[in-house]
């Protein structure tokens, strides 16, 4: 008690500037030693962002989770692909066969493609492409969380795909049993658009009736575009 009062008779003979200054100064180091505000803080770890290039959601940022493997197809070769796909895109079925952040798959949907299916397997990603598409209130779009492979293998085409997009993992080497899977089990149309993305340096040996049409190179990674013509002779997929 003595001591409490000994300090309001302290502040009581302070002059009112030394006063003011002094409540100032205590004001200023109390708010100091508050915690940030979270929204002011840099985002948790692990959160990326990717952004939609083109069509009705030209702008749009989604998120998508830190996931090894997970590399987005870049700005600069999603705009040369699409810019490859514009006489085809409108009204399209596409197939997303590795969707990671859904770069390729919700693209095609900003650009006007009928529907889009995006197959990932790992769950944190494809819970973030269905929240995506809910964001963007599409119902054009459908993620399904499975091993692509063993999937286009096990399951009935609801209808053939007009575009399809194969972008796997490097390190799993998925190129060669996914177009023959895609041949085997009639998931394509007939004259159908596959684009794929693989090492500069991968020698694929493709169905016999996919047709080169576009290949550019950006760093050590090939972006292909090809078309199907006649009926491929019979693989084992």
């Amino acid at each position: 008690m003595d001591g409490w009062r000994a300090v309001t008779d302290m502040h009581s003979a302070m002059p009112a500037k030394a006063l003011s200054y002094h409540l100032l100064t205590a004001r200023r180091e109390k708010a100091l030693s508050k915690p940030v505000a979270k929204s002011l803080t840099k985002p948790a770890k692990g959160s990326n962002q990717l952004r939609i290039i083109g069509g009705a959601w030209r702008g749009r940022k989604l998120n998508f989770p830190d996931v090894d493997g997970l590399r987005p197809t870049g700005d600069r070769i999603r705009e040369t692909l699409f810019n490859w796909l514009a006489p085809d895109i409108k009204g399209a079925h596409c197939l997303d066969l590795f969707a990671g952040s859904g770069a390729l798959g919700l693209e095609a949907l900003s650009r006007g493609a009928q529907s889009s299916l995006l197959l990932e397997k790992h769950a944190a990603a494809a819970q973030q492409l269905k929240s995506n598409l809910q964001l963007l209130q599409s119902e054009c779009g459908k993620v399904e969380q499975v091993d692509s492979l063993q999937w286009l293998r096990q399951q009935q085409p609801p209808h053939p795909f007009d575009i399809i997009f194969i972008d796997p993992p490097f390190a799993l080497d998925l190129w060669e049993p996914i177009a023959a899977a895609l041949e085997a089990h009639h998931w394509l149309s007939d004259e159908a658009i596959i684009y794929l993305e693989a090492p500069r340096d991968a020698h694929l040996q493709l169905p016999t009736n996919w047709q080169l049409h576009r290949d550019k190179q950006a760093g050590q990674v090939s972006f292909r575009l090809y078309h199907r013509h006649a009926p491929a002779i019979p693989v084992n997929g």
